[in-house]
């Protein structure tokens, strides 16, 4: 897919090349330190870890569930960081593995409620596995266990990645031009 850097279109920050080898590089490190585990059960974040959970799943060699994970943040008239839950796990994650697997951190308030809901609901252990981290932005602490890239606090689109539903589909990680970014009032926050 070509694209134009023009002020609507994004420009390349990562290439579809360099997204390929480091996510052959994280399942690697997955599969290295979930060797001996009976299932591990990945679970993506809706919609924007699609993606790369699918590329980075196809490089996992352990045994592996998958589940869907699905939130709304509510900022403004609602507390920050209040989390909201649009579609909960099918599987059951006690005594299992759980990997979560992220587009992207930013703020941490959204990861980190889901990701003390899964210890609260009994797994084994649970550790996160982000393909973008933007660091800038952290507001709460999160640990990831398997990071992609690190970024700056930059509105990101791609693999993924949207701008009101656009730019999914864009086989890349892109930056919005400052005039096509939304703003911080906008609502189209990454988590």
């Amino acid at each position: 897919m070509k694209i134009q850097s023009t002020a609507t279109s994004p420009t390349v920050l990562i290439s579809r090349q360099r997204l390929e080898e480091r996510v052959a590089e994280l399942a690697q490190e997955i599969n290295r330190d979930y060797a001996d585990t009976e299932l591990l059960v990945c679970i993506g974040v809706l919609k924007g870890s699609v993606f790369f959970m699918v590329d980075l799943l196809k490089q996992v060699e352990v045994p592996v569930a998958v589940d869907f994970f699905q939130t709304s943040s509510y900022v403004g008239t609602s507390a920050r960081g209040e989390v909201r839950i649009r579609k909960d796990l099918d599987l059951f994650i006690r005594d299992r593995d759980v990997l979560l697997v992220e587009d992207i951190v930013d703020t941490g308030y959204t990861l980190r409620t889901i990701l003390d809901l899964l210890r609260f609901r009994g797994a084994k252990s649970v550790k996160l596995c982000a393909l973008l981290d933007k660091i800038e932005a952290r507001e709460v602490d999160v640990p990831i266990d398997y990071s992609g890239f690190q970024i700056g606090n930059v509105f990101v689109v791609g693999y993924g990645l949207d701008f009101d539903e656009r730019y999914r589909n864009l086989p890349f990680i892109g930056a919005l031009a400052d005039d096509t970014a939304p703003g911080p009032e906008s609502g189209n926050r990454q988590s």
